[in-house]
């Protein structure tokens, strides 16, 4: 369980600051409890999160070490794999809120390549991968952003200088 002050990373939400743990006054019994959280990037915006939810993950945000390693890690992960073109977009949902930066970035790498691709052959990205596209980059540079104590526009910048690209 999570306290006051701690700062998570609540599904594709990203990084959270937990702002309160309680029940909330809805009316009801009260004996659940609830994480009200802050979005770091939206603080305007609030969540209330079940405590016992196990559909969303929660977990602690990366370290600056693990967040390192990501980005050293960036040329050799794979471009995610799409088996099937039907199932693309449950895929990359799956992707999206299993909030593996990993996974993110092979997800990221595959939605590039298609949108080259197509480019190619004069087609447009589909709708699906505009979609999917910017939300991974957000989580992905969010959190990496957060680990590593950067603004989160300047990461795609600070990955390129770590990786020895100069574009």
């Amino acid at each position: 369980m999570y306290h006051e002050g701690d700062i998570i990373l609540y599904g594709e939400h990203g990084i959270c600051r937990v702002a309160a743990v309680g029940p909330l006054d809805l009316g009801g019994t009260g004996d659940r409890l609830y994480y009200t959280l802050r979005p770091y990037y939206q603080p305007e915006l609030v969540i209330y999160a079940p405590v016992e939810n196990q559909r969303v993950v929660i977990r602690p945000p990366l370290t600056r070490e693990e967040a390192e390693k990501v980005v050293d890690d960036l040329p050799h992960i794979p471009e995610m794999e799409i088996p099937d073109e039907r199932e693309r977009e449950a895929l990359f949902s799956r992707v999206q809120h299993g909030c593996d930066c990993r996974a993110l970035a092979g997800l990221i790498k595959a939605l590039y390549s298609r949108r080259v691709r197509r480019q190619r052959h004069g087609k447009h990205a589909t709708s699906v991968d505009e979609r999917y596209f910017p939300a991974a980059e957000e989580q992905l540079y969010g959190e990496l952003a957060f680990a590593l104590g950067l603004e989160r526009d300047k990461t795609p910048d600070y990955i390129r200088r770590q990786l020895g690209q100069t574009e």
